[in-house]
């Protein structure tokens, strides 16, 4: 089964036709979602630095790849439009996480968990401008990264869960009966 045919049949009779300018709302929502995913892209390469676990590395490998992939989207769509893009900060290069001090670099652990809420945070706001859209269009694009964000959280959540990096709430227990 494949999920994007789905998603594009489900969205395809809406689709065609003419489209209605962006409205105010989806084109604030679009630039933010383009400036935060630009400085994820930053963020991720930082963290390939540090990483000693290699299955981890490779999680975020795969996240920085669909991040490049859904920013590289949203700037066409807002270069289409004729909306100015967000200044993005310089790539930062590959190193040799061993020249960088112990005190300056983050954990397994903390890149883990930091990414980990960094795609809830995606998601959620992709859910939000797919509410608040009005355009098929964009209801589509931001379904096709939600589910990007999901094929790639899913596999990260569980390498955390193997490797107990979770951050898990205790058990609630109601004592009061």
């Amino acid at each position: 089964m494949n999920y994007f045919e789905i998603l594009y049949d489900t969205f395809k009779p809406f689709l065609d036709g003419e489209k209605k300018p962006l409205n105010t709302l989806e084109v604030g929502n679009i630039w933010l979602y383009a400036g935060m995913g630009q400085n994820t892209l930053r963020l991720e390469e930082v963290w390939v630095n540090t990483i000693q676990d290699n299955e981890l590395k490779e999680k975020v490998n795969n996240v920085f790849l669909v991040h490049k992939e859904i920013v590289n989207e949203l700037n066409e769509f807002l270069l289409k439009e004729s909306v100015s893009l967000p200044k993005p900060s310089a790539p930062k290069p590959i190193d040799d996480y061993h020249a960088i001090p112990e005190g300056a670099k983050s954990t397994d652990q903390e890149i883990a968990n930091l990414l980990s809420y960094n795609l809830l945070v995606a998601m959620t706001h992709g859910m939000r401008i797919l509410t608040e859209s009005i355009r098929a269009d964009i209801g589509f694009m931001l379904s096709k990264f939600l589910l990007k964000h999901l094929s790639v959280a899913i596999p990260l959540k569980q390498l955390m869960v193997e490797r107990n990096w979770i951050q898990e709430a205790p058990p609630y227990i109601n004592n009061a009966k």
